[in-house]
Order: C-alpha cells, then structure tokens, then sequence
C-alpha cells in the first residue's frame, strides 16, 4: 500500500477516526501483534476463540502508528496517544478497505482457485509474470476473507501485475473474494476432493471453483485444465475466453517430459491460429502435476502480455516454498518434502511422482492423515492405498487415520507395510529401513505435522 493519510483510510474502511492525526499515514496493514512492525494500522479481528480488540496496547507498544478496533470499551481503555479508528465490525472495514484500494491499483490481476496446487501455480505465475512486470503476490496462505484483503493491501500503485490466490472450504466463499480481487484472468488448476467433507461433492467443488471464472469479464480469460473432466461445466458458466492445457490436449501442452536432478525439463506447444510454436522449458520441481500447474502459468502469462520466450525464462527461476516436493538429503538417501498438505488428488500425484524420479533404491512412502474429507474418507483412503501399491516399494504410515491406506494395500497384497502411530517412530523406522539411494516420500495434511518427521531423524 502507498502512504496513505489516516484519515483518508478511515473513509475508505467506514470506520470514524477518535483522535484527531493529520500526519499519520500508513503503508502497511497488520492483524497481528507478533509480526507487526513501527507504523503499522493494527486492525483487532474477532474469531471464535480471540479478540484481537484486547491487543491493541500490545500493538502500540510494538510501534503501531495507529489502531482499528471494533470495540468501544477497548478503545476507552487505551491510554496511548496513537490514533483510533473504530469500526462496527473490523472485518468489515478491512474488507472495505480493500475494495476500495483495490479499485485504485492500475495492474493486471491473475486470480487462481483449485483443489490442489494453487500455491505452486501462483509461484509458478510470478515468476512468469516477473519476466515482464513488477509483480505482487499473495504471502504464504493468505487466501481467504481475511487473507484476500491483506493481500490486496499489500500492492502498490509501483506494481503492475498480481497473482492473488482464491481459497475456500465452505460454500458461498469464493465469489465474494472472487468480486474484491476482480481478475483479469483466472486459474481453476482442477477439481478435486480437497474440503469435501463441508461440500459434499465435487459437482459442489466445481460449482463453487467456478465462480471465480464467472467474475472474469468478457473481455478476459480463464485457464482450465483440458484433463479434469468438470472443465467443461465450469466453460459453460464463463463470459471470458476459455483457454485450455494439459499433458495430451490443449491449446498449450507438455510434451516429453523428462525428470531431472534439479526438477524436470519438457517441451511446451503453443497451438494458435492453426500454428504449432514448441520452446523448451523447465521447472525447479518434479511431478507431471507440476508441469500442469506451470503450463497454465505460461497461459496466464501470455493472455496477460508476457511473450513465450519470456515466459519460459521466467519459470525456470521460480522459487517454491518449502514443503511441496522439496529434496532433501540424509545420510544418502534422498527425501521428497511433500509435507505442505494432502488430499486424495495431491496424494496420487506425489506418489507418481515418486515412482517417475529417479532413483537408484527402493521407493519408500510414509504417509499421514487427511484432512476434510468427510464420508468421503473411506474412498479417498481407498484411492491412496491403491496409488501406493502402484507406485512404491515400502509403505509406512503414521497415526491411525493413516491405517486406512495400508488396509487397501494389504488387500491388494502388498506386504512391505509399517504402521507407526507418530512421526518420531516413523523417524525411528525409516532410520532403520532406509539405505542411500532410497527415494522417501513424506507426505500428509497440515494437522499431521508430517515436517517433524526431518527433526527426528538420526543425525
């Protein structure tokens, strides 16, 4: 955010300024009074289980310039100097705020939802795109009602491209966000299972995926992968032109794809006006479903002006997050970190890419729990345990949840099985099991805390 007075954010925000701060202006937005920084507007957000009203002081003690509190009785209590902003609901008044900054930006926006790879796909996007323009990009998670806004927040009138990701878990959630951001281009990487347990079915996934490429207007794009089979719904409900890419159909595709030490080099085919155009590309991570996800960032990055030969270029220098197929190694063996999250979808494509990445051992899976899924957990445990005796030699799984995948492997009989109820005894086992040149994948969702794993490894 460029400096902006503290009056004209009160405005913006609909919230009414306390104390009378002609000289303040703010440039950055907080919600929380760890990671704030002198000059900050601390805004108060209310959850189930906090107040952020009752840390104000706390935020003022830190060198916040001023506060937003929705609050009356908090902002009588604080004795400081700095400025108050109160709000009827500080959530709505950062919404507000954002709407109102996000109307005043002048940038290409890239709105990207999915199932599964989002995340990758927006760092794939940035890079892209920051082969041509200065780009901003949403900060770790920071995905949802809260997220989105912090995000937007976060751009400058310096920036002429975003890449802003769109979560949900809910019904209803992405076409609100989907309206803040206004994109001129849209991802939808593909419809799966993740959040299923609150959606109940994918048609519902696609439904409510899908009113992110129903907020692009006519004149705009939506990229959909030409491999999921709910693309075409989603097409139906669009206004904007409809691009499509994949591994063997498309208007852009990969083709020979080859894994190597460092992540994965492929072709890349631009098919338009009855012309074939192939580049070599390349990725800093493996997995055909990386490939996917960096195909529809080069199709974002062409529909929003960025040449193919730029874009190619770009995406080779795209730096991942930790966690998301990340190599590490232990005493010889070679681990894939993998640790970010899980779902049934990103699940079987981690254990594909186990099976495709070289290696000169065995394959070893350990694999945690899954989150959200539901009535849906005995399928999605199901499909697990049968992509696992496909693709790895060893599998062990950690917690009881995780159990489920090895019941379906041992009925398909697979028999190198390990069941282990923590991640300390998984380190305990694969410290054990593993010899160098063993490929390990280690994978689950968040509440598994499948990354503490690599803590507990003998060293």
């Amino acid at each position: 955010m460029d400096k902006t007075p503290l009056l004209e954010i009160a405005s913006m925000s609909g919230s009414k300024l306390l104390r009378d701060a002609p000289r303040v202006t703010i440039s950055n937005i907080s919600k929380d009074t760890r990671t704030i920084l002198p000059g900050d507007l601390y805004i108060g957000l209310r959850g189930e289980n906090f107040d952020g009203n009752v840390f104000a002081s706390q935020a003022i003690e830190k060198g916040a310039a001023a506060v937003l509190l929705d609050s009356p009785e908090e902002a009588q209590r604080l004795k400081a100097s700095v400025p108050v902003l109160l709000a009827e609901n500080s959530l709505t008044a950062l919404t507000n705020l954002a709407a109102a900054w996000r109307a005043k930006l002048d940038l290409k926006v890239l709105g990207i939802t999915g199932s599964s790879g989002k995340t990758s796909t927006k760092e794939f996007a940035a890079a892209v795109l920051g082969s041509k323009f200065k780009v901003v990009k949403t900060q770790g998670n920071l995905n949802n009602h809260i997220g989105l806004p912090l995000s937007i927040l976060a751009a400058s009138s310096s920036d002429k491209a975003a890449v802003w990701e769109i979560g949900m878990n809910h019904p209803g959630e992405i076409a609100p966000l989907a309206a803040l951001a206004n994109p001129d281009c849209a991802i939808i990487t593909n419809i799966g299972t993740a959040h299923i347990e609150y959606m109940k079915s994918r048609d519902a996934i696609a439904l409510e995926k899908g009113m992110l490429a129903e907020a692009v207007s006519a004149d705009g794009s939506v990229i959909l992968s030409a491999d999921d089979d709910k693309s075409d719904s989603i097409a139906a409900r669009c206004r904007a032109k409809v691009i499509r890419t994949g591994l063997k159909d498309g208007s852009l595709i990969a083709t020979e794809i080859v894994p190597n030490p460092v992540g994965a080099a492929f072709k890349v085919t631009l098919r338009s006006a009855g012309k074939a155009t192939t580049v070599q590309a390349s990725i800093p991570v493996q997995g055909l479903h990386m490939v996917q996800n960096a195909l529809m960032a080069i199709a974002a990055g062409l529909e929003l002006g960025v040449p193919l030969d730029s874009a190619v270029k770009g995406l080779a220098r795209t730096e991942l997050a930790g966690g998301r197929l990340e190599k590490r190694v232990h005493r010889g063996v070679t681990f894939l970190d993998d640790t970010y999250n899980a779902n049934p979808d990103s699940m079987e494509a981690a254990l594909s890419t186990l099976r495709f990445t070289p290696c000169m051992g065995r394959r070893i899976a350990v694999l945690g729990k899954m989150g959200e899924l539901g009535d849906y957990a005995a399928e999605g445990y199901s499909r697990v345990g049968c992509a696992t005796v496909k693709y790895a030699d060893v599998l062990v799984t950690v917690g009881p949840e995780a159990r489920h995948i090895s019941a379906t492997a041992r009925e398909l009989g697979f028999s190198r099985i390990h069941e282990v109820e923590d991640t300390s005894a998984a380190a305990r086992i694969i410290d054990q099991l593993a010899r160098p040149g063993d490929l390990v994948l280690v994978k689950g969702s968040r509440s598994a805390r499948m990354e503490t794993l690599f803590q507990k490894l003998q060293s």
